[in-house]
C-alpha cells in the first residue's frame, strides 16, 4: 500500500475516534438531562440506541486489528493504534454508564437528595471526557496532566456525595421515612450510590484516555499506572 493511503487510514482512524466520543458525550449528556427532569422518553431514546455506539466500537476495533496486522506499524504510529484501540474501549464503556444513567431514570426519586448536585457532576465528567479527547486529537501531552488533576477534584465531590447518602441512610428511621416503606429507602439509596458510582468511572475513564494520549505523544506511561 502506497505510504500516503496508509497515512491517510490513520487519519481517518482518528477522525473516526472524535465521531465516536462525540456521539457518546451527546449520549451521556442526555442521560444527565434525563435523570434531571425525569425523562423516561428521553431516557428509553439512550437505552435504546446504545446499539450504535457498540455497532461503531466494532468497526473501529476491526480497523485497529487491519492496521496492526498488515501495515505493522512501528515507533509513533504503533502507539498511535494501540491508544485509539485502548480509547475506543473507554468510549464504549461511557457509553455503558450512559445507559445505566438512563436506566436509573425510570427508577429513580430525586427529590431525595435535592442537595445532591448531580447534574454538576456530570457535567464535570463530561467536559473531562471532552477535554480527554481533544488531547489525543491535538497530540496534547500538557492537557493530560490537567485531565488527571481535574479527575481528583471529581472524587472528591464524588466522595462527599457518597457521605450524605450514607448519613441519610444511617440517621433514618423507620418512623420518619414518610410515606416511604424502608424498601424503598434503600432502593433510593442504592440507586444513588450507584448513579455516583457511574460518573465517578466516567472521569476514571477520562483519565484512561488521558493516559493513552500521553503515552502516544511521548512514550510516557506515567498516567498509566
Amino acid at each position: 500500500m502506497a505510504r500516503t493511503d496508509y497515512q491517510q487510514q490513520l487519519e481517518q482512524l482518528r477522525e473516526d475516534v472524535l465521531e465516536m466520543s462525540a456521539l457518546v458525550c451527546q449520549r451521556l449528556r442526555r442521560a444527565l438531562e434525563a435523570l434531571e427532569t425525569k425523562d423516561t422518553a428521553l431516557a428509553e431514546g439512550i437505552i435504546t440506541g446504545d446499539h450504535e455506539i457498540n455497532q461503531l466500537y466494532l468497526d473501529l476495533e476491526q480497523r485497529c486489528i487491519e492496521l496492526l496486522a498488515l501495515q505493522q506499524p512501528v515507533a509513533g504510529d504503533l502507539r498511535f493504534v494501540a491508544a485509539s484501540f485502548k480509547i475506543i474501549t473507554d468510549l464504549e464503556r461511557i457509553g455503558d454508564l450512559a445507559v445505566n444513567l438512563a436506566e436509573y431514570t425510570k427508577q429513580a426519586e430525586r427529590e431525595r437528595y435535592s442537595e445532591i448536585d448531580i447534574d454538576y457532576i456530570g457535567t464535570q465528567t463530561v467536559e473531562m471526557v471532552e477535554m480527554a479527547v481533544e488531547a489525543y486529537a491535538a497530540d496534547d501531552a500538557a492537557a493530560t496532566h490537567e485531565i488527571a488533576a481535574t479527575d481528583d477534584e471529581i472524587d472528591t465531590l464524588c466522595e462527599g456525595a457518597s457521605e450524605v447518602v450514607v448519613r441519610d441512610l444511617l440517621e433514618a428511621e423507620t418512623t420518619s421515612i414518610g410515606e416511604l416503606t424502608d424498601d424503598a429507602l434503600l432502593e433510593d439509596v442504592s440507586r444513588m450510590l450507584l448513579t455516583i458510582r457511574d460518573l465517578e468511572r466516567v472521569g476514571d475513564h477520562a483519565v484512561n484516555i488521558a493516559a493513552r494520549t500521553l503515552y502516544m505523544v511521548e512514550n510516557d506511561d506515567e498516567l498509566i499506572y
